[in-house]
């Protein structure tokens, strides 16, 4: 199991985190996603066949791109 946390500058409301944490949460593997409006930042658990790249691709396609990669 994989967790990333992304910096994604494009949260702004509550309306962002429920987006995104919909949208991620449906791809396959994904075991939790978390989205933080006042840190502008994704956690998000995953396993296979999910990976970064599909998940950045998505987050990109919704119009929240993540900026950066934290690592913990």
């Amino acid at each position: 199991m994989t967790t990333v946390t992304y910096t994604v500058p494009a949260i702004s409301c509550a309306h962002c985190t429920h987006t995104i944490e919909t949208e991620v949460g449906d791809v396959q593997g994904v075991q939790s996603v978390k989205a933080e409006i006042e840190s502008k930042k994704v956690v998000i658990t995953f396993d296979a066949p999910a990976s970064e790249d599909v998940i950045k691709a998505l987050l990109a396609e919704i119009n929240y791109p993540a900026e950066s990669l934290i690592s913990l």
